[in-house]
């Protein structure tokens, strides 16, 4: 496994170097491990976009590299200080948030832009003030998931079970909380778990249960979700389940049952069947070239480099400037400019770093996943 992504590093550090001048784009991922899934995807949308506009002989070009962080915020400042050894002119950050966070004050200091596609915290960037995010911040997603869920009335009694050790599913969950009598929701059950006692979730869910919770609310990535739903059902418990964007992925889980996510809804800024040639064309190609449907992450990674090319060609930017030049470029480009996407159309950044555009909700259909708007 370790030859073949030696291998892999190796074909995205060259794939564009028969272009001539081009800018070097680094970034750490979970490519091995439990949250693989997401680094994976991630860094092949971001593959497709580079060799899409590599193809297309503009004065823009890139040369992509990724490293394996393995979702570990030590592993992923050693990744990134090998990309900083290697020329990295441009970051794609981390891909999970606590690497990020850690990665995050790396690119601050160096003066390194870092652009992360699904890095959620608010810590990411948190007085950084050239470290942006192309996915929805976590305190966000809390409130976006209780004003969805309140303003279609698929509930009033909710419940929330979330992971009290991990810095993306404690983010949404406090502003869910927050906000969700904003919106007519009574939270009637809050359990929480966290690593090490991560395999039985009974307990939360006979609280749900009692407490008469119409609506569960998963705030958390889709590995331990997986086994909430089966357990859900072994003890005959069917509520209404709504996630956020870390439940992007269920589908591809190895040796997941998909029937127990049926009518599992979530928020994500992606939705594969749109009928836009962007998204069609994005979609068809991942398939060819991976064998299934891109998820929010490959989406969120496919735009970061659509992002950068057009904040580039817009500074004038040239492959021969400093990282620090460059940041400054960008610091002034993502403040001003308006990207369309895949993930998004009109999406703008503030000066904190953060992403402004519109969710999509999502149900799990047949096994797949089907817009609800």
């Amino acid at each position: 496994m370790r030859k073949v992504l030696v291998s892999m590093l190796l074909v995205l550090a060259v794939s564009s170097c028969a272009f001539g001048a081009a800018f070097k784009l680094g970034g750490t991922a979970p490519l091995t491990g439990g949250a693989a899934i997401y680094g994976m995807a991630a860094m092949r949308g971001a593959q497709i976009a580079v060799d899409e506009i590599n193809a297309m002989g503009g004065d823009v070009k890139f040369e992509l590299r990724y490293e394996d962080d393995t979702h570990d915020a030590e592993k992923a400042v050693n990744a990134y200080n090998a990309l900083k050894d290697w020329g990295m002119q441009l970051s794609l950050g981390s891909v999970t948030s606590k690497p990020c966070e850690a990665t995050a004050a790396e690119n601050f200091a160096d003066r390194i832009f870092a652009l992360t596609p699904s890095a959620s915290s608010a810590a990411v960037t948190e007085g950084k003030d050239n470290v942006f995010q192309m996915c929805f911040v976590d305190p966000n997603q809390g409130t976006a998931s209780a004003q969805y869920i309140g303003g279609k009335g698929f509930a009033k009694k909710v419940a929330v079970i979330w992971k009290n050790d991990d810095v993306y599913s404690k983010g949404i969950r406090d502003t869910f909380v927050e906000t969700a009598p904003k919106f007519g929701l009574e939270v009637v059950s809050e359990t929480t778990f966290a690593d090490g006692n991560d395999n039985d979730f009974s307990v939360q869910l006979t609280e749900a249960q009692t407490n008469g919770a119409e609506l569960v609310f998963l705030p958390m990535y889709y590995q331990p979700a997986s086994l909430i739903l089966a357990q859900a059902k072994a003890m005959d418990y069917a509520p209404k389940w709504f996630g956020v964007d870390g439940m992007d992925g269920i589908l591809t889980m190895e040796g997941f049952d998909k029937s127990l996510a049926e009518g599992v809804m979530l928020l994500t800024p992606f939705n594969s069947d749109a009928t836009d040639a962007r998204t069609k064309n994005f979609v068809a190609e991942y398939q060819k070239r991976h064998g299934e449907i891109p998820n929010q992450f490959a989406a969120d990674g496919y735009d970061c480099v659509y992002a950068y090319c057009q904040a580039l060609t817009q500074a004038k930017a040239t492959a021969d400037m400093s990282a620090e030049e460059l940041c400054a470029k960008m610091i002034e480009q993502f403040t001003t400019m308006t990207f369309n996407g895949v993930t998004g159309e009109n999406v703008r950044w503030a000066a904190n770093g953060e992403v402004t555009k519109d969710p999509k909700g999502m149900v799990i259909k047949d096994g797949a996943y089907v817009g609800l708007d």
